[in-house]
């Protein structure tokens, strides 16, 4: 398991990525707004389930190499560091606008809900750049992989479905205070203070 040190960086570091607007976090509140939040859960059940498989390839893929090649990892450390430095210099610099959604067909049957959530999670490039980015770190090579992921995992699991439920429950009030560029910059400025002060604490640790 990872240290409580670990965890009071990782916790709030992983909160505001997730509940940064994105196109998932758009996506559900969309979908609470014009089919109920009941109906999304079901959309957001295929989202957690593809940031989990996104989250386990992550974190086992570059695992892996760490353990085959040891002197891999301060590079690693300096480039994920350094990569995460280079988010929240973005994020400092966005102009607050939220993710759009074009072309969505809403599609109410639990099948093609679950489905628009899963492949929403792993075809977003973006997730998958936070994760190899952000996961791995936490992890200490040294210790057992399984029950550090496994925690780190439900972590996630528990961030991304309260931050969906948000935006789907949030619905229109949500909508109306994420339409001015200002809320969406300081949220922005938040999440990217905490990247790169997580990327600096990644490089020197």
């Amino acid at each position: 398991m990872p240290d409580y040190a670990v965890l009071a960086v990782f916790i709030p570091t992983f909160f505001f990525v997730s509940i940064t607007p994105g196109m998932c976090m758009t996506l559900a509140m969309t979908l609470g707004m014009s089919i109920g939040v009941r109906k999304t859960l079901w959309m957001m059940l295929g989202e957690l389930v593809g940031v989990a498989l996104v989250a386990i390839a992550a974190v086992l893929g570059v695992a892996s190499i760490m353990l085959n090649y040891p002197q891999v990892f301060d590079i690693l450390k300096w480039v994920g560091g350094a990569y995460l430095g280079y988010i929240g210099v973005n994020m400092w610099r966005a102009k607050g606008r939220m993710a759009i959604i074009n072309n969505i067909e809403v599609k109410t049957s639990r099948v093609s809900l679950i489905s628009q959530g899963f492949i929403t999670a792993i075809a977003n490039p973006k997730g998958w750049a936070f994760m190899i980015s952000l996961l791995p770190p936490f992890i200490n090579v040294d210790n057992a992989v399984g029950p550090q992921l496994a925690v780190l995992l439900g972590i996630i699991m528990i961030t991304e479905s309260v931050s969906m439920l948000a935006y789907a429950s949030g619905g229109k009030s949500l909508r109306l205070f994420l339409s001015r560029g200002d809320n969406i910059r300081w949220m922005n400025r938040i999440a990217g203070s905490l990247m790169i002060v997580v990327g600096i604490w990644l490089a020197l640790g």
